[in-house]
């Protein structure tokens, strides 16, 4: 079976342009996680390497299948020179290594939180996992092995993340577009929840 990842790469380039830096980060027992960042004007995305190397699976599953499951990345975008978000490479790999480590299967309206601040002083410790298919188009492999989709991340405040967890994903979503939020802007504050 082809190695996924040199198609995810190109994928990548092909939508977002070549990359500018990028870091490894290897968790023990996992495989290495790359983490690329691109600038696109005043835009800068952060896009995993390596979450899709093996499929996700249940984790109540007694024995993975090394086939069948959802592969994905993850696309974080954020406005650049507003804040350090350089240092969200850290973070992000943890999050793309969290279907290995933790046995997640990671989907659109799922929150994932790492604990701590996003990049030093970011209002954020977890993000809200939205829908495939925008920025960067899903990847097809060969049958049977499911295409690779790359799923954009939305920081959220911890308040936003609490009131998530009570309304769900799409309420939230809703809110930050009535009350036009830039979910872009690395330093914004909280949307209006009363």
């Amino acid at each position: 079976m082809a190695d996924v990842l040199p198609l995810v790469e190109a994928r990548l380039r092909t939508a977002l342009g070549e990359p500018d830096a990028r870091a490894a980060v290897t968790f023990l027992g996992t495989d290495r996680i790359e983490v690329l960042r691109f600038h696109e004007g005043d835009i800068v995305r952060y896009a995993t390497l390596g979450m899709s190397a093996h499929p996700m699976t249940d984790p109540t599953a007694v024995i993975a299948d090394p086939v069948a499951g959802p592969r994905a990345e993850l696309v974080l975008s954020v406005r650049g020179g507003v804040a350090d978000t350089g240092k969200v490479l850290r973070p992000l790999a943890v999050l793309a290594a969290s279907p290995q480590v933790e046995g997640l299967v990671v989907a659109p309206g799922a929150s994932l939180d790492v604990g701590e601040p996003l990049w030093p002083g970011a209002p954020f410790t977890s993000v809200l996992v939205a829908e495939p298919g925008g920025l960067v188009e899903d990847l097809e492999l060969d049958a049977p092995l499911e295409p690779v989709r790359f799923l954009p991340l939305l920081p959220m405040t911890p308040n936003e993340a609490a009131w998530k967890r009570v309304h769900g994903a799409q309420a939230l979503q809703e809110r930050w577009l009535n009350h036009g939020t830039d979910l872009r802007d690395p330093s914004r504050k909280s949307v209006p929840l009363d």
